[in-house]
């Protein structure tokens, strides 16, 4: 069987993080820890932390670092991404997020912290055509729409367009991102743990090209 692993993926909004995180979760066997996921699904269940969260959320506040990694201590501690590993993605988005999910991995540490890379041109073009369901989030796109009028392959909920898709919300998370995710970059490559890949092309191909800078990495470990 394929080794599990322990991995941050990184990417702007419409970089194919979602698709690469699914992929890279079949082929190392390992849960794809998705953030937002996880704050979809505290909502919609309508627990205690589910509402604190949406409170916060229609306040238009964002949701502090106490909060997003006490979903993920709850989650990285259950069974599966014990005994093999983990796909992260949504979280560390600060630096202190990193620092405290360092704290929460050790005496272990992350095999690596991939950055999926694409133009900021490319990715324009790409959330411009996205489509989401309302209910799973699974992606579509106008050019791969769901087989039936618009409703969900995956779960038959209702797919839109969001409206932080539309081009003005779409260039500014970019640019929060970029303000975001630059210290978090200078910090994983600081500590040798980041990987930039090319994030264009095929699926399979990116998919190829992250296995490969994850395997180089063990080689490199086991060669120490």
């Amino acid at each position: 069987m394929v080794p599990g692993v322990r991995l941050v993926v990184l990417g702007k909004q419409g970089a194919g993080k979602g698709t690469q995180c699914e992929r890279l979760s079949h082929h190392y066997v390992v849960p794809h820890v998705s953030t937002g996921d996880m704050l979809r699904g505290a909502v919609k269940s309508g627990s205690g932390l589910g509402q604190k969260v949406k409170e916060i959320m229609d306040r238009g506040e964002l949701l502090g670092d106490d909060l997003i990694m006490e979903m993920v201590t709850h989650r990285l501690s259950e069974p599966d991404a014990r005994a093999r590993g983990f796909i992260l993605d949504g979280c560390p988005r600060t630096t202190n997020q990193a620092g405290l999910l360092a704290a929460l991995l050790s005496p272990l540490d992350l095999d690596l912290a991939v950055d999926i890379d694409v133009p900021t041109a490319q990715v324009l073009k790409r959330l411009a055509s996205r489509r989401v369901c309302v209910d799973c989030g699974h992606n579509y796109s106008v050019q791969k729409p769901p087989r039936t009028n618009w409703i969900c392959d995956v779960c038959g909920g209702e797919v839109i367009q969001r409206e932080d898709d539309q081009e003005d919300a779409i260039a500014r998370r970019l640019e929060l991102y970029e303000e975001e995710t630059a210290p978090l970059i200078s910090w994983y490559t600081e500590r040798d743990q980041l990987a930039k890949v090319n994030g264009l092309g095929d699926p399979d191909v990116v998919l190829r090209r992250i296995i490969r800078v994850i395997e180089e990495r063990r080689g490199q470990g086991r060669a120490r």
